[in-house]
């Protein structure tokens, strides 16, 4: 079931317009695609950093309703303050059953423990990658895609190749060809309890002059 969301028009913009929006706890936004002139929407900023602790609110399709009107939408793009944990833009991309997109999908990774790589051999696990860029058919989307490492042997990697996709579904890797997700290492062997320092014994105090005198008598 699509994540709902909720938005409302917004009629006013610029700098100032946003900046009294965020001040009222709202995040100004943008909606657009689908063939439709883009629309000036806000929502409310604490429902909809609710939203974004999802990990499908980030690689699925949402459903959006704007002044009742629901369609289908992704996240597209989304702006944080540097330091602070707030919403300050976020854009939505209508999409339909015909819309063709590339979308980032989390990579989970699964039976980790069982494998004999680790199990065993008592190996360490690197997950080089911990998401992909998919292109497909928007309705063809997954939310994340299972990396089954139940089987993995020492000496042994994982490549994009050898990763279950849905059907219609493809990798993008820009030119790399079958690229790492997952690589097994030896792990680091505890460092040796360094030796107590040995403490210099103390040298004898040097005698007086008073005693140099005695000694002359």
């Amino acid at each position: 079931m699509a994540i709902e969301v909720t938005a409302t028009p917004r009629g006013v913009q610029g700098r100032g317009a946003s900046r009294r929006l965020r001040h009222g706890g709202r995040v100004p936004g943008v909606l657009y695609g689908a063939g439709k002139d883009a629309q000036n929407i806000e929502l409310d900023h604490n429902e909809l950093v609710q939203h974004l602790k999802q990990e499908s609110f980030h690689a699925s399709i949402l459903s959006l309703s704007v002044d009742g009107e629901k369609q289908q939408v992704l996240l597209r793009d989304l702006q944080m303050h540097p330091w602070r944990a707030q919403v300050l833009h976020i854009d939505f991309q209508r999409v339909d059953a015909t819309t063709k997109i590339a979308k980032k999908v989390p990579l989970h990774f699964i039976n980790e423990e069982n494998s004999p790589a680790v199990k065993t051999d008592k190996l360490l696990v690197n997950h080089v990658v911990t998401e992909l860029l998919v292109q497909c058919l928007a309705a063809q989307l997954p939310e994340f895609i299972d990396v089954d490492l139940g089987n993995l042997q020492k000496g042994q990697s994982v490549h994009v190749d050898d990763v279950k996709l849905p059907t219609g579904a493809k990798v993008v890797t820009h030119g790399k060809k079958n690229p790492v997700i997952v690589s097994v290492s030896v792990q680091a062997a505890e460092e040796e309890a360094a030796p107590a320092p040995v403490v210099a014994a103390a040298e004898p105090a040097k005698k007086g002059k008073k005693d140099e005198k005695q000694n002359k008598k």
